[in-house]
């Protein structure tokens, strides 16, 4: 019989958060599910999926063995080679859908956007864990800088809601490095007196009919607010316990756009009902608060902003995708984490989870060994 403190020695060797892990493993057999239902039982999808969550678990374990160390020493490096890709695929990378996101190698294809959710926190937290805390507001600026041009990059292809997140992993970070109330209230101030400049100048019209169709989809039933209507009406139908597994009339006829992705969520509220998403919202919380427990015990500055940062974002994304498909918030193309269909959003959420580990993990064994 192995006693607990040799079983956390073990789960320590090999750089495993057992619970954590745990929950993890739950929400992608339940997305693998969602999935089969959402892709109309197609086996060629279902067969990426599967390799999708292989490759993303392998990365996980990979990553949660690397120490937190060489990630920060490391970090500079992947910014710039980010920016590298960012500039490449503004100019040559392949459009889908009006976008023009996706660098094709031949034998891979990805998005730099999604390198750019571990690059840009892993750097702001890099420069925060070298300076005192609070940082000083010439660092401040510094880092607002280093976060703003991933971001304007990523809004050119445009991606404005990839752009948006990006922003805030590393606002996130720097927030939790404890800047003061003042210069946040400031900050935000002066990004309302932005508004009216993005609105008129940056968005496109496209973005722009996004906004307008929250307050009123009904005007264009089959045009811009043809997937609004669709997702509302496929959650309100599913009611307490849901159509069934599988029985969803909206996703099963195809009434439901982009139902694999971005709108996946509403497929999984028509078919398991209030019951389901409760399900599904529970795990997001023990995953988000087993997070922040975690980020509360790192040892040092650069762990505890950078495990809270993406914690923090994690959770932006469930609160950003779900309010977009209930028709809370305008849809920015953001998919449901670990749900979705999409290797390059699971792979890089699965190394992000895996650096979260090892910042956990390699402190323990620190301890052990002290």
């Amino acid at each position: 019989m192995v006693n607990h403190q040799q079983e956390k020695t073990i789960w320590g060797r090999i750089h495993i958060d057992p619970f954590f892990c745990v929950i993890v493993a739950i929400l992608l057999i339940f997305g693998a599910l969602v999935m089969w239902s959402a892709s109309g039982q197609d086996f060629n999808m279902m067969e990426n999926k599967i390799a999708q969550i292989s490759m993303g678990v392998g990365v996980m374990i990979f990553m949660a063995q690397i120490p937190p160390r060489i990630y920060e020493r490391w970090s500079p490096y992947l910014y710039i080679l980010t920016l590298i890709l960012l500039i490449l695929v503004n100019i040559f990378g392949h459009s889908s859908k009006g976008a023009q996101r996706w660098m094709d190698l031949g034998i891979i294809r990805f998005q730099p956007s999604e390198m750019a959710k571990i690059a840009v926190p892993l750097m702001v937290a890099r420069c925060v864990n070298r300076d005192m805390c609070p940082p000083s507001t010439r660092n401040v600026v510094i880092i607002l800088i280093i976060i703003l041009i991933p971001s304007l990059l990523v809004a050119i292809q445009p991606d404005l809601g990839t752009s948006i997140l990006i922003a805030c992993s590393g606002c996130f970070v720097l927030f939790l490095s404890g800047m003061s109330w003042t210069f946040i209230l400031c900050a935000l101030l002066m990004l309302s007196s932005f508004t009216p400049i993005l609105w008129y100048f940056l968005m496109h019209d496209y973005q722009r009919n996004r906004i307008k169709m929250l307050l009123s989809p009904e005007s264009d039933p089959l045009g811009a607010g043809y997937h609004i209507i669709q997702s509302k009406i496929a959650i309100g139908s599913g009611g307490f316990p849901g159509k069934g597994w599988l029985l969803g009339t909206q996703s099963q006829l195809e009434f439901l756009p982009e139902r694999h992705t971005d709108f996946i969520f509403s497929v999984l509220a028509e078919e398991l009902g209030f019951l389901g998403v409760v399900f599904l919202l529970i795990l997001y919380v023990l995953l988000v608060v087993r997070g922040l427990v975690i980020a509360s015990q790192a040892q040092n500055t650069f762990g505890r902003v950078m495990v809270g940062g993406i914690m923090l974002v994690f959770f932006v994304y469930v609160f950003v995708n779900i309010g977009m498909v209930s028709g809370l918030l305008p849809v920015v193309g953001v998919p449901l984490p670990i749900i979705s269909y999409g290797g390059s959003a699971l792979i890089v959420l699965m190394a992000e989870f895996g650096i979260i580990m090892s910042i956990h993990t390699h402190r323990n064994m620190l301890s052990q060994n002290l």
